[in-house]
């Protein structure tokens, strides 16, 4: 017959050594402590110092000029859409948001057409003298292009057209392109295009069956940033387009007169030239995220 133990049958003082000894609390070091409070401190003061010029935009697109000098109407005043009005209805921006849209498209397009391969080729063939050129024209301000630019497309009757708009805006889109995609195939391992020759595909098969459809975060990176570039572009722009082909940066730019500033209208149409860039940013951020970071490490 087995004999079952209970706690009752050991001796006084076994249940109690049977227990590890409970171990004190830690508590946390000062530091780390120290260190949450400073960064949630940081945080709060990196969004409040991003989101206050918004909401100020936004809040001043509402108010007459008055009531923008008006310091004690800085959130409590009567909204009014006149300056909205104004804007979309007696300006014509809807005219100048095309215009804004179809040059970004447009140089974004041609900007892939031609950088997509010209990034494949710079990584696979190590074509490094091409990429420090166009590192090089990355770099160069475009401020010092603008007068022999003029020059030569006045000579060539097209300034004021929406081609020469397309490529002033396209030597900002291509670099960025060419660059953010090197380094996305810098990281592509080497093996699925060679297992994709053996197979018996040529080099070019391999690039569209293979590695590019691979590349399409990469290549929504670089195409969504060429096209924030583009749409807020005003340096070209102002040089380079007419009458009809004036784009939302230079439309803005008429709020501005010499000896007064219409501050209702100029938050207005400044509003009506972010919301669209947010909204693009908004739904896209996880393939900027992921195209920006992929090129981080080697695959």
């Amino acid at each position: 017959m087995s004999s079952v133990v209970t706690p009752k049958m050991l001796r006084p003082g076994a249940e109690t050594a049977a227990r590890p000894p409970q171990q004190p609390r830690r508590r946390k070091p000062f530091k780390s402590r120290a260190y949450k409070i400073f960064r949630v401190v940081a945080l709060i003061v990196i969004v409040v110092s991003f989101l206050a010029p918004l909401a100020w935009m936004l809040l001043a697109s509402l108010k007459t000029n008055v009531d923008i000098y008006d310091a004690s109407k800085t959130l409590i005043f009567e909204p009014t859409t006149a300056n909205y009005e104004t804007v979309l209805g007696r300006n014509n921006y809807l005219s100048f948001v095309f215009n804004s849209f179809w040059v970004a498209f447009a140089s974004t397009a041609l900007s892939l057409i031609i950088g997509v391969p010209a990034a494949y080729s710079m990584s696979r063939f190590a074509m490094r003298r091409s990429a420090l050129v166009v590192l090089m024209a990355r770099i160069i301000p475009g401020v010092s292009l603008l007068v022999p630019w003029y020059y030569v497309f006045s000579n060539m009757s097209m300034v004021g057209g929406y081609s020469v708009l397309i490529l002033s805006h396209m030597f900002v889109a291509l670099p960025l392109i060419v660059y953010i995609l090197m380094s996305y195939y810098d990281s592509m391992p080497l093996e699925l295009e060679e297992a994709a020759r053996v197979d018996g595909l040529t080099h070019i098969g391999a690039f569209l069956r293979v590695t590019l459809p691979l590349s399409m975060a990469g290549i929504a990176t670089a195409s969504i940033l060429a096209f924030i570039f583009s749409w807020n572009n005003f340096m070209f722009a102002l040089v380079l387009s007419g009458a009809d082909t004036k784009t939302l940066p230079v439309a803005i730019f008429n709020f501005v007169a010499y000896a007064s500033i219409d501050w209702g209208g100029l938050m207005a149409a400044s509003v009506v030239v972010t919301i669209p860039i947010m909204v693009i940013a908004l739904f896209t951020q996880k393939y900027i995220v992921s195209g920006l970071t992929a090129g981080a490490t080697k695959g």
